[in-house]
C-alpha cells in the first residue's frame, strides 16, 4: 500500500539538505585522500612505484568487491543504522594508520576502509529513494552528489594540508577524528527510516542477478565504466608522484590543491543533465572520451599551470562521461535498477583498482609519458566500446 502523502519530506530544511550533503562527504573523505601525500609514504614506508599506487587500488578494489552484497543486506536490516555504522567504520582503520610501519600494513588498512564504503554510497541512494519523492527526491540527490564530490576533494585537500605542519601519522589521527564526529553527526541528523520495508528473498535478488549480468546493455555500461575510472584514478594518483620529482618538486599542499580541479564536478554535473538528452548519450560519450583524452595528453607539457589546466580538462571530460553513462543504465535497465547500480559500480571500482595497478607499473618503466600512453589506451577502449555496443539513436 502507498504510503499516504504527508509521509513524505517534500520540504526538507536546510539542516536535513546539510545532513545528506555530509553523507556524500563523509562516504569519501578516506577513499583517495592518500593520493595528495603519496610521494611521503613511498619514502617512509620505503615502497615500490606499483605498491604506492596500489594504497589507492586497494580501496578500491574493495568497493568493488562489496557494493553489489551491501544493497541486498540493507534491504534485509535498514538503511539508517548501516549509513551510520559504517561512517563510524571508516574511522577505525583510518585511527589505525599512525601505527603502520609497512607498506603492506598500509594496503591491509585501505582494503578496510573500502570495505566500508558501500555502506554508505549504495545505502544513502536506496534511502533517499524511499523516504522522498518527485522533484524534492532529485533535489536530494543532487544534494548527496555534491557532497560527495566535496568529500573528494576535501580529503585529499585537508590531509595533504595537514602533513605540511605535523607527521603524516598524526594526520591520519585527525581524519579519523573527523570520521567519528561525521558518524554523530549523521546519527543525530538524519531521520529515521519511515518507508523501508524489509525484503529477505536472497532466491528473488539472485535471479534478478543472473538477469542483469547476461543484459547487453549493463555489459557495455559495465565494461565503459572500467575504463572511465581506470583513467580517473591512473591520472589522479601517478600525477602526484610526477609533479614531486624534477624539476617541480611540489610539496604535499601544493599536491592538495592541484585537487581543486575536483571541484568543476559540482558545475558540470548539472550542466551535463541539460546537454545530454539534446545529442544523445553514445555522442555525449564519445565527445567526452575525446576531450578527456585531449587533456590528459596535455599533462605532457612542461609549465605546472598548464598540467592543472590539462587536469581540468580530462577531469570534466570524466565527470559528463560517468553521467551519461548512468543515464545509458536507467534508460535501458527498467528492473533491478539498484542491483544494476551495484554491478555497474563493482566494474567501475575494478576499473579503479587495475588502472592504479598498471599505471603503476607504466610509471616505473617509462615515467611520466609511459603512464599517459596506457591512459590514452584505456580511454581509447572506452571510445571503441562507446561506438560499437551502444546504438546510435541512444
Amino acid at each position: 500500500m502507498p504510503a499516504p502523502s504527508d509521509e513524505f519530506n517534500d520540504r526538507p530544511g536546510q539542516l536535513l539538505k546539510l545532513t545528506m550533503a555530509l553523507v556524500g562527504v563523509f562516504a569519501f573523505i578516506q577513499v583517495y585522500s592518500i593520493q595528495s601525500i603519496l610521494p611521503q609514504l613511498q619514502r617512509d614506508l620505503h615502497a615500490s612505484v606499483v605498491e604506492i599506487g596500489n594504497s589507492v587500488g586497494m580501496t578500491v578494489l574493495a568497493v568493488a568487491l562489496i557494493s553489489p552484497f551491501v544493497g541486498m543486506l540493507s534491504d534485509a536490516i535498514g538503511r539508517k543504522w548501516l549509513i551510520v555504522g559504517s561512517v563510524f567504520a571508516l574511522a577505525v582503520p583510518t585511527a589505525l594508520m599512525p601505527l603502520v610501519e609497512t607498506v603492506h600494513g598500509l594496503l591491509i588498512l585501505r582494503f578496510l576502509q573500502g570495505l566500508a564504503v558501500p555502506g554508505v554510497s549504495v545505502v544513502a541512494i536506496a534511502y533517499i529513494g524511499e523516504e522522498f519523492r518527485g522533484s524534492t527526491m532529485v533535489r536530494i540527490v543532487t544534494v548527496y552528489v555534491a557532497g560527495s564530490v566535496l568529500g573528494g576533494f576535501l580529503g585529499r585537500f585537508i590531509l595533504g594540508h595537514l602533513t605540511e605542519y605535523m607527521a603524516w601519522q598524526s594526520a591520519f589521527g585527525v581524519m579519523a577524528v573527523l570520521n567519528l564526529a561525521g558518524a554523530v553527526i549523521v546519527w543525530r541528523g538524519l531521520p529515521d527510516s519511515r518507508h523501508f520495508v524489509a525484503n529477505a528473498r536472497f532466491r528473488s535478488s539472485m535471479a534478478t542477478l543472473g538477469q542483469l549480468l547476461r543484459n547487453p546493455a549493463l555489459q557495455t555500461a559495465c565494461a565503459l565504466g572500467f575504463t572511465v575510472l581506470f583513467a580517473l584514478i591512473g591520472l589522479f594518483t601517478f600525477i602526484n608522484l610526477h609533479l614531486a620529482a624534477e624539476p617541480y618538486h611540489f610539496s604535499s599542499g601544493q599536491l592538495a590543491n592541484i585537487f581543486s580541479v575536483y571541484l568543476l564536478g559540482v558545475v558540470v554535473t548539472p550542466l551535463a543533465g541539460r546537454i545530454i538528452p539534446r545529442i544523445g548519450v553514445r555522442r555525449a560519450i564519445l565527445s567526452m572520451l575525446a576531450v578527456s583524452a585531449f587533456g590528459v595528453m596535455l599533462t605532457l607539457v612542461r609549465p605546472s599551470w598548464g598540467i592543472v589546466v590539462a587536469l581540468a580538462i580530462a577531469a570534466c571530460g570524466t565527470f559528463i562521461t560517468q553521467s551519461a553513462t548512468m543515464s545509458f543504465i536507467a534508460y535501458r535497465i527498467t528492473h533491478g535498477r539498484s542491483l544494476a547500480s551495484g554491478l555497474y559500480y563493482s566494474a567501475y571500482y575494478c576499473g579503479g583498482f587495475t588502472g592504479a595497478w598498471l599505471c603503476g607499473v607504466a610509471y616505473a618503466w617509462g615515467g611520466w609519458t609511459g603512464t599517459v600512453a596506457v591512459l590514452l589506451a584505456a580511454q581509447a577502449l572506452g571510445g571503441l566500446i562507446a561506438w560499437r555496443f551502444m546504438p546510435a539513436s541512444t
